[in-house]
């Protein structure tokens, strides 16, 4: 195993996923060369709008999808020379549940660890009903649980053959606020001791809460692929947010500079940091008579650079 492959924990190289043309729709190119590198131990950001190739991503990780081209290697196993070995490093969250309603969560997670040849003396079946809060509830039919226990139940799933890496794919989608926090809760503990997390979400600000790199695909095509601080440093845009003592409209604004008073009757003024300086805009408001009662400043957060970088 080579240096790189001891850095990353899942390397891709060229990978293009082409559909076939059917009856109702035309020849369809999802991956067009994607090619990424996830380092161990990272909790790691994979974003992207509807229909951007996330989902025929991970359905390749998980043997589901068939690649047209490209290579994949999965802790450093070669998804086409070692298929069980790649298969057995991860472990995926689905988005939809897929659980038989006649299984109860402890005989479901049994199963799922037979199917990965974990022998009964090894199995955690125990150990992840309590992880995933299911214990009170590991003997009733999975038809008889709430969403939320339904999800935890995927993860349980998920983690039965312990793998280095796990796929989160939407795993907040839909659910409450207790919830989400225990996922969370239990996806940074997975972390600390060691496990690869790939994260997929649409709430952009759990994924610059919780993720050290982050990659942004669109239209098949990985668009950027950095540490969460350096995506959120490409954008030179800043808000001043002034509170007028006594209220006020806004001033005449110069070319660069953008204005807008909110309901609230705070004014937002919006400026790129290497043509404007902050006491350039605080002289433009002094000059047009307000005076300031409170200022403070707003920086761009992960939604803005992303609909920066998808806007095309």
């Amino acid at each position: 195993m080579t240096q790189t492959d001891q850095a990353n924990a899942l390397e891709i190289t060229g990978l293009r996923k082409t559909y076939a043309a059917s009856k109702r729709s035309p020849a369809k190119e999802a991956l067009k060369g994607v090619d990424l590198a996830v380092p161990r131990g990272s909790i790691f950001g994979l974003l992207g709008p509807n229909g951007a190739g996330k989902s025929t991503l991970i359905n390749i990780l998980a043997g589901l999808v068939n690649k047209s081209a490209g290579q994949v290697r999965i802790w450093g196993f070669d998804q086409d020379e070692n298929p069980r070995q790649s298969r057995a490093a991860i472990g995926i969250m689905p988005q939809e549940p897929n659980l038989d309603p006649f299984f109860t969560p402890r005989g479901s997670l049994d199963v799922q660890a037979g199917l990965y040849g974990v022998p009964k003396s090894q199995r955690r079946t125990e150990e992840l009903l309590e992880l995933t809060g299911l214990s009170d509830k590991a003997e009733a039919y999975a038809r008889s649980l709430s969403g939320g226990m339904r999800r935890r139940l995927l993860l349980g799933k998920a983690l039965v053959h312990s793998p280095q890496i796990l796929v989160l794919d939407e795993p907040t989608a839909g659910v409450d606020i207790e919830l989400r926090n225990q996922l969370w809760d239990n996806v940074r503990r997975l972390n600390e001791e060691g496990m690869t997390i790939i994260l997929t979400t649409h709430y952009l600000e759990e994924a610059e809460q919780m993720c050290d790199q982050i990659a942004i695909i669109n239209h098949g095509t990985v668009i950027a692929n950095d540490t969460t601080a350096n995506l959120l440093g490409q954008l030179e845009t800043k808000t001043m947010v002034i509170t007028p003592d006594g209220g006020a409209a806004l001033p005449a604004l110069p070319a660069g500079i953008d204005g807008v008073q909110r309901p609230d009757g705070t004014l937002a003024f919006t400026y790129k940091t290497s043509q404007t300086r902050a006491d350039e805009v605080l002289n433009l408001v002094s000059a047009a008579g307000l005076t300031i009662k409170d200022v403070r400043t707003e920086e761009p957060d992960l939604e803005d650079v992303f609909l920066d970088l998808t806007r095309a």
